[in-house]
């Protein structure tokens, strides 16, 4: 069934209704959204969404990636970026191959298998990480890590899975091949971000109406990812990029100071909207799949990607222990710890072809990782944040104050 006006409305008023009780009881949002959808699926006339690939893709994901790069300053980036770089780039490296190793060792699952499990499931959600994070009030340069880590990462992971998946099921390439693939993904994604950031600044400065000021951002969330993704680049990057160049791009920024406000506003609406259809569609999808006959994959599943996050987190910030860089224990337990799972890895899953030998394990223990991540990780997150002092004592919001 599609998205239609009568369900959006509902998902609306659920929403609304978690958003109030989670403030009111002190859990995190997106955990109740989760269970609210489980409850929804309950319901015998209650309408029923699948989740796809293009309904996360095309629709949820650019507004959240926008909105969430849109509040990174570059220059706080900058100071941090090479160690953002070398965990979203090596890390998921580390990470996608301990995973695939692990699943081949302990499960017997074949290489190409393991391969593809361990692309999809390294990628850290953004939509998870962000809206957990931020309920949890976390700030300074934990916040800025963990925000700019999975964005990054988000990106660099979807490109690692369609690099993998070409290589299993496509016609053989060499190693110029994966080069040219990865240049084509990442470059032109960002490039493509990039350049239509820009233009859409330059065309804002011709209009002093807030209202064509706050459509040209949309157009450069959406327009960037469907333009990158239409031309076989990456869609991810090129709208984070776009959030970017949007936010930072000073010297032609030329938004009027109600448009800046406004803008403000409604992407704090729209992630908060989207944030919320994703942990409903969510816990509706995952009250369908029948996880308990793969019981022993899901838990050894869940085993070695915990293994493979902290094979990727700890030696990653290792290397920059001597430097002015240089990670604190806190943060790395919370990089670990924050590793959630969540729609991309299941957007990325439910794209695998039907007639690959292992996909319904695949799909299963995907959705047991995630579910995993948000009833446990999620749950435990702001207590770890307190106990190592990043947080203040009883400190957590609604969920959607701040965006995602």
């Amino acid at each position: 069934m599609q998205l239609d006006a009568q369900t959006g409305t509902l998902f609306l008023l659920v929403a609304a209704v978690v958003a109030m009780l989670s403030k009111r009881l002190r859990l995190p949002y997106a955990i109740g959204l989760v269970a609210a959808g489980v409850g929804l699926a309950a319901v015998p006339f209650a309408p029923r969404i699948e989740l796809t690939r293009d309904l996360i893709y095309t629709v949820l994901l650019p507004p959240l990636l926008f909105e969430a790069a849109y509040h990174i300053d570059w220059s706080h980036l900058r100071r941090n970026a090479l160690v953002v770089g070398v965990l979203a780039t090596l890390g998921v490296v580390i990470s996608g191959a301990a995973t695939a190793a692990g699943m081949h060792l302990l499960l017997g699952w074949p290489w190409m298998d393991s391969l593809i499990f361990g692309a999809l499931i390294a990628a850290t959600d953004p939509v998870s990480v962000i809206a957990i994070f931020r309920e949890a009030r976390a700030g300074g340069r934990l916040l800025l890590l963990i925000e700019a880590e999975s964005l990054i990462n988000d990106g660099t992971a979807a490109v690692a899975f369609a690099v993998v998946v070409a290589f299993v099921i496509g016609p053989p390439f060499g190693a110029g091949g994966v080069a040219l693939l990865l240049v084509k993904s990442i470059g032109g994604g960002v490039a493509c971000g990039v350049a239509t950031g820009i233009v859409s600044l330059l065309l804002m400065g011709r209009t002093k109406d807030y209202v064509v000021e706050i459509t040209w951002t949309a157009v450069a969330a959406w327009g960037s990812f469907l333009l990158a993704d239409s031309l076989g680049m990456s869609g991810v990057l090129a709208t984070i990029a776009a959030g970017l160049a949007m936010r930072n791009f000073g010297k032609i920024d030329r938004v009027t100071p109600r448009g800046r406000q406004a803008i403000e506003h409604f992407w704090e609406f729209a992630a908060f909207v989207a944030n919320s259809m994703v942990f409903l569609l969510l816990g509706a999808e995952q009250s369908h799949q029948r996880i308990l006959p793969f019981w022993i994959p899901v838990l050894t599943g869940i085993a070695v990607v915990l293994v493979a996050r902290a094979l990727s987190v700890f030696p990653c910030c290792a290397l920059f222990g001597w430097s002015q860089q240089r990670v604190t224990g806190r943060h790395q337990l919370a990089l670990f710890w924050g590793g959630l799972r969540g729609a991309l890895a299941l957007a990325l899953a439910l794209a695998l072809p039907a007639g690959l030998p292992m996909h319904d394990a695949i799909v299963t223990v995907s959705f047991g990782v995630v579910a995993f991540s948000i009833f446990v990780q999620a749950l435990t997150i702001a207590p770890l944040l307190r106990r190592i002092g990043e947080i203040p004592s009883r400190q957590i919001g609604s969920g959607h104050d701040g965006g995602a």
